[in-house]
């Protein structure tokens, strides 16, 4: 079949930045389509600009996938199916770890990209790709043990559970981190022997090339990863009304989820649906104050704010309210803002100008109910998708901050008194995807892990996301896990198998 491997992506050395700082409209690829194993342009009659969120420079241009050759890909993954999952454990599983490694040798060219298309730091980008490796890994060895089960029985029959790959796999990936949420269910899907129909980002497209570009290298056979680029809802109607497809996968807002979830209910599809968040921090008074506000910062700022499971509202007890917020305000200070592939960079743009204005209303909306501005509130003027860092405190509860998800670089600070109704708060929200606790008392991070209403819980730390443990949420944050082995088990059904011996002249019917 030849090189799949797009011209922009080559295996660089960590030391050649010459080419990693290569302006972006020079570095960035052509735009493709990924059908049956090959690279192809799109056939339809729209077209899509992917734009520089630091300049609204068009870095590239593409044209959409048509219905035909989404057909093509749909036959793709029918026809590829049963090859793929007759194939052994260990024979998917060197495939995979060979992608991650490729990812690994590719790191630096693929970061370059995705901080041109996205604007994240170029050493946010970096970190991105290696967790992507990290998880593509963890699937490969986890795919190796998607054991079933004997059941006791009696002497004369056996009870089995075994497991099967459910089928395959359409899977919609967002634009905030465009190569790990893709790895994020290509590697699954294909550890459990699931082949997968990537819809990406139309924003992002590049960095969903990447991930596709190792696992064609690695040697994943045609038809069982295929990417295509267009009109959402064009595609999910297409891809999902088929009668090909038994299992959907996506990280995207709840409206989308919500969509996607009818059209599958219709076609009776499995679903696993992560769908944003807007995680409650709560602060005690026995801890490190400075170095608590260090981490909280830092992770809110992080990708500029458009992380679903970063900390979002924050709840600090009065005691120590005025000095965390004081220590933010010097966090913020040193940030430097800048388009994403410059070094010095710390936080980029926002990825999209409907961010921006998001941004802007929910600002507007929080200072009318009274909150103040602490730092930043600025929305500097000409080219660009920036916003600055802000931070506010006096924030109603009922403002658009702090009821909603923002996916921008605003951290509102507020205070309590009682931790009862700082946890009642905190859990008055339809979102359920994270929830973060900082305390020196093991008595009271054990009540509020078991009281916050969310998926995941960090005691102590802002990190919830982890290969080897599920990451999904609860209430409208959606349903099913993705990592570890709950990740690889929702690409799998099971069949229980009960056999007893046959029946034998004179011995009558076993029952």
């Amino acid at each position: 079949m030849g090189k799949t491997t797009p011209d922009y992506i080559t295996c660089l050395t960590r030391n050649e930045k010459r080419e990693i700082l290569m302006p972006a409209r020079d570095a960035y690829p052509a735009i493709k389509q990924f059908i049956e194993g090959r690279w192809v342009d799109g056939d339809a009659d729209t077209s899509e600009n992917v734009l520089d969120p630091a300049t609204a420079e068009v870095l590239a241009a593409y044209r959409h996938v048509t219905a035909g050759q989404l057909d093509c890909a749909l036959d793709a993954v029918s026809r590829s199916a049963r090859g793929w999952r007759d194939l052994s454990p260990l024979h998917r599983s060197d495939i995979i770890r060979r992608a991650a490694q490729l990812l690994r040798d590719r790191a630096d060219r693929i970061a370059f990209v995705v901080s041109s298309e996205q604007g994240k730091p170029l050493h946010e980008a970096r970190a991105e790709v290696y967790a992507s490796a990290d998880i593509i890994d963890w699937c490969a060895e986890e795919g190796r043990r998607t054991y079933g089960r004997i059941v006791p029985s009696d002497n004369d029959s056996r009870l089995m559970v075994t497991t099967e790959p459910v089928g395959p796999v359409a899977a919609f990936t967002p634009w905030n981190f465009p190569v790990l949420t893709v790895a994020r269910k290509v590697a699954p899907a294909l550890a459990a022997g699931c082949p997968i129909i990537v819809k990406a980002a139309e924003e992002t497209p590049a960095g969903a090339m990447a991930v596709v570009s190792a696992f064609a290298d690695a040697g994943a056979p045609p038809g069982v990863v295929n990417l295509a680029l267009g009109v959402p809802a064009e595609i999910s109607e297409h891809v999902l009304s088929a009668g090909i497809v038994r299992k959907v996968s996506l990280t995207g807002s709840v409206p989308v989820g919500r969509t996607l979830s009818r059209l599958a209910a219709e076609h009776d599809i499995r679903t696993t649906m992560e769908l944003g968040g807007n995680a409650p921090v709560i602060v005690e008074p026995d801890i490190d104050v400075d170095e608590v506000a260090l981490r909280c910062a830092t992770s809110k700022f992080r990708n500029a704010g458009q992380v679903c499971n970063s900390p979002s509202r924050f709840f600090v007890h009065a005691a120590v309210h005025d000095r965390f917020v004081a220590a933010v305000q010097r966090f913020v200070r040193d940030i430097r803002l800048g388009a994403g592939t410059a070094e010095a960079t710390t936080m980029g743009p926002l990825a999209n100008s409907r961010r921006v204005e998001y941004v802007r209303r929910a600002l507007a909306d929080a200072l009318d109910r009274g909150a103040q501005i602490a730092c930043g509130g600025g929305i500097p003027s000409g080219a660009g998708n920036f916003v600055e860092p802000t931070v506010l405190t006096e924030v109603a509860d009922s403002s658009t901050v702090f009821a909603e998800e923002i996916f921008g670089p605003i951290m509102p600070i507020v205070r309590y008194h009682d931790l009862d109704d700082a946890i009642t708060r905190a859990n008055a929200t339809t979102y359920g995807l994270a929830s973060f606790v900082f305390t020196g008392s093991l008595a009271k991070a054990h009540r509020m892990a078991r009281e916050l209403e969310a998926g995941m819980v960090g005691i102590n730390t802002t990190v919830v996301s982890r290969a080897e443990t599920p990451f999904g949420g609860i209430k409208a944050s959606g349903h099913g896990f993705e990592s570890g082995l709950e990740g690889v088990d929702v690409y799998l059904r099971r069949k229980a198998i009960l056999e007893h011996d046959p029946a034998a002249p004179g011995r009558g019917v076993s029952h």
